[in-house]
């Protein structure tokens, strides 16, 4: 399993520096070049899980606070140079022949250089590099110097810099970014330096240590914000010397550390040397391949690797021991400032069966930020729970008031903070969770305490209109981000999104299911805490079926008024454009508004046919009483798909897994789509600033979930499995509750089913037609039943 890049092209270097970040889910480092200083083609980064520090910048005549994920002292440093030369970069000298190659097997970048020194003479430079996935506080770098065709001295120069700053967005760079405070540095041992630091609001110390082994005298040396050490190798031709870096990593978040510095001084010092930390490095990704297996074939399965090898470097059985939530961007990059969305809604499902407890690590995150949602719903007057759009270290509402277009230069309200349907999110996985763990203390505990308040909060922001006859949930933007008000409204938000008030009645449906399921002490006890009385749970079971859903033409509205909205013409502004991916941008800066029109950046509407299956979607409907028919929902997906941009990598993964679902051969393209998203940077440059992880998650659950029509319900797991071409055949591995390791095998319309060998009962398979048992140690394989047309879906038409 590799990913490769031949040559040195200084255009794509952002890109491969994304694509090629080590991490270990405590910390990652970006790919690039370490004789390489961060400028406009370069930017190394390293960032710890968690690690945020808050400034306030001067923006367009306000003062604004922005909460970023810390780019942390840089321990890539090592440059080179021939005696008396140039320092040597792919920049500023010849360079006849560049490669590199990421293991994804072992998690080890491999990088090839060869410098043209004139005169016939070549320096090749090869480096090993890696962050350690069995000690999370370990990086190591090893570095092998070659002469060809001369001898003499080479000086090479190894740093720990604390010069740095935020500074790899573009747009955010007029904004202040230098988070490192109280830089100091100094030399623990001959072969030993160390750097340690604050950062400037939160207060988080920091400790680096980088031991140097070569067999070459080292000298060290510190400024005020740099350690640096120094060794002059004597190269003689065709004889290889090797330098090798150690790196240690603390910070004062750590558990059981009381001095990050003297930490990671101790660390480095006693670490074993290069060999043996890629031994054990290796090691250790090899079982987590083991208990991830995904195999598909082809194309699509060398992109999926790469997908899973970046969403375990973010989330990896190190995260379970962390308070931290899923980082859009990964640990790769600045985008979004680091910050937690909904992603984990793309994230978890995955999780759920491969690594659970780094799911429950996630959704204690949510809990732990619980009283903060609490107090934010409290300051709009509401009762409940209302988690927010973005957050980072203290789940406080990290939302920019302002945002920039890049098109028009303008600085502009930002709205987004009115995306409530957070909330839902985070019950949704809360309920998965549960359901493919069994993990019952959660959700009797702090599961259920989420879900009620989150339930509490949707019913407090329902209001009654006796027109409709319907309770509505008034003033938000729903996940299509585009319409955040009215044409010409003086204030921003929308009515009745479809989206956020169907799955606030699945909320206050499973939350009050939830409550009757309690053990009798455990609800009494919840309920005392809380506060809540059986009124209060009436209002939920009648918001619940009352709240109102907009249709238009026969199909289900985005929100209230869309139907009212002008049609864009899409044809033209491709022509003019090309590219209209951001396409709010393109009218912004013409003078125009999005607001005014039927067109959506992504999946809106649809995101139902993604988190529900097409029988709990019909209920939903049929609850909130509206009919259902397979006709009205095609009859709602294709009406949405000819008006979406796609401005966002996971409607391509929505739009896909919904078309799968509805088995239309065009799915396909959508789905190679959102596998090309990243690796093929189609946003054109985002991906420099980090990778998408909930696109690439969502791929590999495509394939787990979406293409099995895999769902964990009442104690079984059930499966619709659906073909998809390019996707013909593929394997995964599960953990469903105490089951580690059942295999799913699905090929020439056979469902391969093989549980593990264990003192565990059997696992109960659902399909369509029929139910077996496989007892642990045995293999079932079940013949498929043709599907000639479409499944019975569930979408809706009023009653």
């Amino acid at each position: 399993m590799k990913w490769e890049y031949d040559g040195y092209v200084p255009a794509d270097e952002r890109l491969r520096e994304s694509l090629c970040t080590l991490g270990n889910g405590y910390f990652a480092t970006r790919g690039a070049l370490p004789e390489c200083a961060a400028d406009d083609v370069h930017y190394p980064g390293t960032y710890a899980a968690g690690c945020y520090d808050r400034l306030t910048s001067e923006v367009a005549g306000h003062r604004v606070e922005n909460e970023d994920l810390v780019n942390l002292p840089n321990w890539l440093p090592l440059r080179f140079r021939p005696a008396g030369g140039d320092w040597l970069t792919p920049d500023t000298a010849p360079v006849l022949e560049h490669r590199q190659v990421l293991h994804l097997a072992d998690g080890v970048l491999e990088r090839r250089t060869r410098y043209g020194l004139g005169a016939g003479r070549v320096l090749d430079v090869r480096q090993l590099r890696l962050v350690h996935m069995a000690d999370p506080h370990l990086a190591a770098l090893r570095t092998e110097f070659t002469a060809q065709g001369f001898a003499g001295e080479l000086e090479v120069e190894a740093a720990l810099d604390g010069e740095v700053r935020n500074a790899g967005v573009p747009r955010y760079r007029d904004l202040a970014g230098r988070h490192l405070a109280d830089v100091r540095t100094g030399t623990a041992s001959p072969d030993t330096v160390w750097l340690g630091c604050r950062t400037h609001t939160s207060d988080i110390r920091i400790g680096m240590a980088a031991r140097l082994t070569a067999d070459a005298p080292v000298s060290a040396g510190d400024g005020p914000l740099r350690a640096v050490q120094r060794l002059r190798p004597v190269l003689t031709p065709g004889r290889t010397r090797t330098v090798d870096r150690t790196v240690a990593l603390h910070t004062s978040r750590d558990p059981a550390i009381a001095d990050p510095l003297g930490a990671a001084v101790d660390r480095a010092g006693g670490a074993p040397g290069f060999d043996a930390l890629l031994r054990t490095h290796r090691d250790a990704w090899s079982r987590l391949w083991r208990r991830t297996a995904l195999d598909v074939p082809g194309e699509a399965g060398r992109v999926l690797r790469l997908h899973l090898f970046h969403v375990l470097q973010t989330l990896s059985p190190h995260t379970a021991e962390l308070d931290v939530g899923v980082p859009a961007r990964g640990l790769h990059g600045e985008a979004y400032r680091g910050h937690v969305f909904w992603d984990e809604l793309f994230v978890l499902p995955f999780l759920d069966l491969r690594l659970p407890e780094v799911s429950r690590a996630l959704l204690r995150y949510r809990y732990r930020r619980l009283e903060r949602a609490r107090a934010a719903a409290r300051a709009i007057g509401r009762r409940g729970a209302m988690y927010p759009w973005q957050s980072a270290a203290d789940g406080r509402e990290e939302s920019q008031a302002l945002h920039l277009n890049p098109r028009s230069g303008r600085w502009l309200p930002d709205h987004s903070r009115l995306q409530r349907h957070v909330g839902s999110a985070v019950a949704y996985n809360v309920w998965r969770y549960c359901e493919a763990t069994g993990d019952t203390r959660f959700r009797h505990t702090e599961g259920a305490e989420m879900l009620l308040e989150i339930a509490r909060f949707w019913a407090d922001s329902a209001t009654w209109d006796d027109r409709l006859g319907r309770h509505r949930i008034r003033g938000v933007m729903g996940p299509d981000e585009y319409h955040d008000a009215y044409p010409g409204a003086a204030e921003p938000g929308l009515d009745d999104n479809a989206y956020t008030n169907v799955t606030a009645a699945w909320v206050l449906t499973r939350t009050l299911e939830l409550l009757a399921s309690l053990p009798e002490p455990r609800r009494r006890e919840l309920v005392e805490r809380t506060g809540l009385d059986d009124a209060e749970r009436r209002r939920w079971q009648q918001v619940s079926r009352t709240l109102h859903v907009p249709f238009h033409d026969g199909v289900i509205s985005q929100f209230e008024g869309y139907g009212d909205l002008a049609e864009l013409d899409w044809d033209g502004y491709r022509a003019r454009y090309g590219d209209i991916r951001r396409l709010d941008r393109i009218l912004e800066a013409e003078g125009d508004t999005v607001n005014r029109y039927r067109a959506s950046k992504q999946a809106d509407v649809l995101m139902l046919g993604y988190l529900f299956s097409p029988a709990e979607l019909r209920t939903l409907f049929e609850q909130l009483g509206y009919g259902l028919d397979e006709d009205s929902w095609l009859r709602t997906v294709d009406h949405y798909l000819c008006r979406t941009s796609h401005g966002s990598t996971l409607s391509g993964l929505v739009h896909g897994w919904v078309l799968a679902r509805a088995r239309r051969a065009d799915a396909w393209t959508f789905v190679q789509e959102t596998l090309r998203g990243d690796v093929a940077d189609v946003q054109g440059g985002t991906t420099g600033e980090g990778i998408h992880l909930g696109a690439m998650a969502g791929t590999l659950d495509l394939v787990q979930r979406g293409l099995t029509g895999l769902e964990t319900r009442d104690g079984a797991l059930w499966f619709d499995p659906v073909p998809l071409p390019g996707l013909s055949s593929y394997g995964v591995s599960l953990r469903y509750r105490e089951h580690w390791g059942i295999r799913l095998r699905l090929r020439r319309g056979r469902l391969e089913v093989t549980v593990p060998s264990s003192d565990e009962g059997p696992v109960d398979i659902r399909l369509p037609d029929r139910a077996v048992c496989v007892e642990p140690g045995d293999t079932c394989v079940l013949v498929l039943p043709d599907h000639d047309g479409p499944p019975a879906h569930g979408a809706a038409r009023p009653a």
